[in-house]
C-alpha cells in the first residue's frame, strides 16, 4: 500500500473504491470522483468483502475492461460485494458483470457500439437527476446485456442497445453500458455526481490541503529522525515531493540531481538555482553524462534505452547516496498514470504500455524504504498540491519531462551531436509558445528528432539533413490527450527559427495524432 493510500485510509471517512477490471479509463473514473471532492482510489478487481470493509467505502464503482464476462479467464469480482449494502455502479464491463452475477444474460452481439451514441432516458430515478432525456454518450463494447432478471429495471437505451442503464430493485446496484467518465459523454459528470451524492450520500469534503497535512504527518511518523533522499529531475513531480518532504522533515532531506546528459537546455543550472534559493536544502548534483552516453552507444530500441538509463541512474544515485549518513528512505515522484502505464498497479489486469525507471526501478539492494507520497495522485492534482505547498508557479506549471529525458525524444541511437540539435530546437519551441502566451493553455510541448534525413535546399545548395517533429497536446490527466490546434503562424515561426538557427535540421513536421492510439512521447 502506498503512503498516500495509507494516509487517507486512516482519516477519510468518505471514499469510493474503483474495482479495476483492466480499463485504461479506470483512472479517469477516479479523477472524476475526486473532482467532486470525494476521495477515490483504485483497487484490485478481486478484492474481498472483508478487505472492502477495512476501507469503509461509501460506494463501489466497477470499471470497464477488455474482456467478456462469459469467458472463463475473464476477471471477476467477489459476488459477496453485492450483498454488503454498499452502493455499486457498474460501468460497461462492470455493468455486464453485475447483471451476470445477479441473474442476467450477457452475450456478444453483431451490432457493436464504438464511439458516440444517443442515449434515451426512460426514468426519473435519482441517478439521472438533471440529466437530459436525450444525450450523447460514449460507447465502447461488443457485448450487451441481452436479458436482465426481474429484479432489474432498464433505465435507458440507445438505437442498438436496449439496456444502456439498469437499476436493481432490491439492492443499491446500478449499471451504465456507456462511459460517463470520458469527455465524449458531455453530461457524464452529472451521473457520477448523482451516484456520489444522491445514492452514496457523500458530502464532498475531501481537499488536497487535507491530503498534504495528512501526508506530512505520515512522513514524520514513518521517518522519525532518519534522513530521506529525494531524486530531483527538474519536473514538477519530483519538485512537489521534495516540497512535501521539506515541509515534513526540513534538514533531514537530501536531494540528488543526476545530470545524465539527457536534460533540457540549462536544466541542471535551473534546478540547482530553484532548490538552493527556494528551499535552502541539501542538494547534490552528480555529473553522469559520460556514463550515460557510453551505456547508450549503439542502442536503438526504446525499452532497452529505458533499461540502460535506469541501470546507470541507479549506479550514479547509489554512489552519491552512500555519502549521505543515516539515509534510510528514498522518495520518488511516482504518479498514478506512471503506475498504470507500467502495468504495476497492485498487479492488476491493465497492460504494460511502457517502462518507467521511477516505478519499481530502484532495486531493494539499495537498502532504502520507499516513500511515494504522490503515487495516488494525477498530474493536475500534483500541480494544485504544489501551489498549496508554496512552490513558484513557473515551476508548478512546467510541462512534464520524462524520466529518461531526451533519450526518448531522440529516436534511434543517442549521440552528443544529436542531443545538441534536439536541445536547441526544443528550447526554441518552448520560447515561442511562451511568447504567444499559450504555455499554460497547452499541456505538453516538445521537439522530437527523427532518425530520418531528407533533401532540402538552402542558399541554392542541396542539403541532406535531419527531420524534426513538434509535438503539442492538450489533456487534463495525461491518460488521454488530443493534439493541440496551434495557430499556423506560431508553427511557422517555430519552423523558421529551428531551420535557420539549428544546424542540421532542414525539415520540421507537426504531430497531429491523439492518445490513444498514439502515446504522448514517441518512445
Amino acid at each position: 500500500m502506498s503512503l498516500a493510500t495509507e494516509t487517507n485510509a486512516k482519516s477519510n471517512s468518505e471514499r469510493i473504491l474503483v474495482l479495476d477490471f483492466g480499463s485504461q479509463y479506470a483512472q479517469l473514473i477516479a479523477r472524476r470522483v475526486r473532482e467532486q471532492h470525494v476521495y477515490c482510489e483504485i483497487v484490485r478487481h478481486d478484492i474481498t468483502p472483508e478487505q472492502i470493509k477495512n476501507h469503509s467505502p461509501s460506494g463501489l464503482i466497477l470499471s470497464g475492461g477488455p474482456s467478456s464476462v462469459y469467458e472463463s479467464e475473464s476477471p471477476k469480482c467477489d459476488p459477496g460485494i453485492f450483498d454488503m449494502g454498499i452502493p455499486v455502479l457498474g460501468i460497461c464491463y462492470g455493468m455486464q458483470l453485475a447483471c451476470d452475477h445477479l441473474g442476467g444474460k450477457v452475450e456478444s452481439t453483431s451490432t457493436r457500439e464504438y464511439g458516440r451514441a444517443i442515449c434515451n432516458v426512460a426514468t426519473d430515478d435519482v441517478l439521472f437527476k438533471d440529466f437530459p432525456q436525450e444525450a450523447q454518450v460514449w460507447m465502447s463494447h461488443g457485448d450487451q446485456v441481452q436479458r436482465v432478471s426481474e429484479d432489474f429495471a432498464a433505465l435507458a437505451n440507445t438505437s442498438t442497445c436496449p439496456v444502456a442503464a439498469v437499476k436493481h430493485l432490491k439492492l443499491p446496484v446500478y449499471g451504465l453500458q456507456f462511459h460517463p467518465e470520458v469527455t465524449h459523454t458531455p453530461e457524464g459528470s452529472i451521473l457520477l455526481k448523482n451516484f456520489l451524492f444522491e445514492v452514496c450520500n457523500c458530502t464532498g469534503t475531501w481537499k488536497l490541503k487535507d491530503f498534504a497535512n495528512e501526508a506530512i504527518e505520515r512522513i514524520r511518523e514513518q521517518v522519525g529522525t532518519s534522513r530521506v533522499i529525494c531524486g530531483l529531475s527538474g519536473g514538477v513531480d519530483s519538485a512537489v515531493v521534495a516540497a512535501l518532504l521539506y515541509k515534513a522533515i526540513g534538514p533531514q532531506l537530501s536531494c540528488i540531481l543526476v545530470d545524465n546528459g539527457l536534460l533540457r537546455k540549462n536544466e541542471a543550472e535551473l534546478v540547482t538555482e530553484q532548490f538552493t534559493d527556494h528551499f535552502k536544502t541539501d542538494l547534490r548534483v552528480v555529473d553522469g553524462k559520460e556514463q550515460f552516453l557510453t551505456a547508450l552507444q549503439g542502442v536503438t530500441d526504446p525499452q532497452e534505452k529505458r533499461k540502460k538509463i535506469g541501470h546507470v541512474f541507479i549506479e550514479c544515485f547509489k554512489a552519491e547516496s552512500e555519502t549521505i549518513e543515516d539515509a534510510k528512505f528514498l522518495a520518488q515522484g511516482t504518479l498514478y498514470p506512471d503506475v498504470i502505464e507500467s502495468g504495476a498497479a497492485e498487479d492488476g489486469p491493465a497492460a504494460t504500455i511502457k517502462l518507467h525507471h521511477n516505478v519499481g526501478g530502484l532495486p531493494e539492494e539499495l537498502g532504502f524504504d520507499l516513500i511515494e507520497p504522490l503515487r495516488d495522485l494525477f498530474k493536475d492534482e500534483v500541480r494544485r498540491l504544489g501551489i498549496e505547498l508554496g512552490l513558484p508557479e513557473d515551476l508548478v506549471w512546467r510541462h512534464p519531462f520524462p524520466g529518461p529525458g531526451l533519450a526518448v525524444r531522440c529516436l534511434g541511437e543517442i549521440r552528443e551531436e544529436k542531443l545538441k540539435v534536439l536541445r536547441e530546437a526544443d528550447a526554441i519551441v518552448i520560447e515561442e509558445i511562451k511568447n504567444a502566451n499559450l504555455y499554460r493553455k497547452t499541456s505538453q510541448l516538445f521537439a522530437v528528432l527523427l532518425p530520418v534525413q531528407s533533401v532540402g535546399v538552402m542558399g541554392d545548395a542541396r542539403t541532406y539533413e535531419n527531420a524534426l517533429v513538434i509535438r503539442c497536446v492538450d489533456t487534463d490527466d495525461f491518460m488521454t490527450a488530443d493534439w493541440s490546434r496551434l495557430p499556423y503562424d506560431i508553427l511557422a515561426t517555430m519552423s523558421t527559427r529551428i531551420i535557420n538557427e539549428v544546424n542540421g535540421v532542414n525539415r520540421v513536421c507537426y504531430d497531429i495524432s491523439s492518445k490513444p492510439p498514439a502515446t504522448i512521447e514517441w518512445e
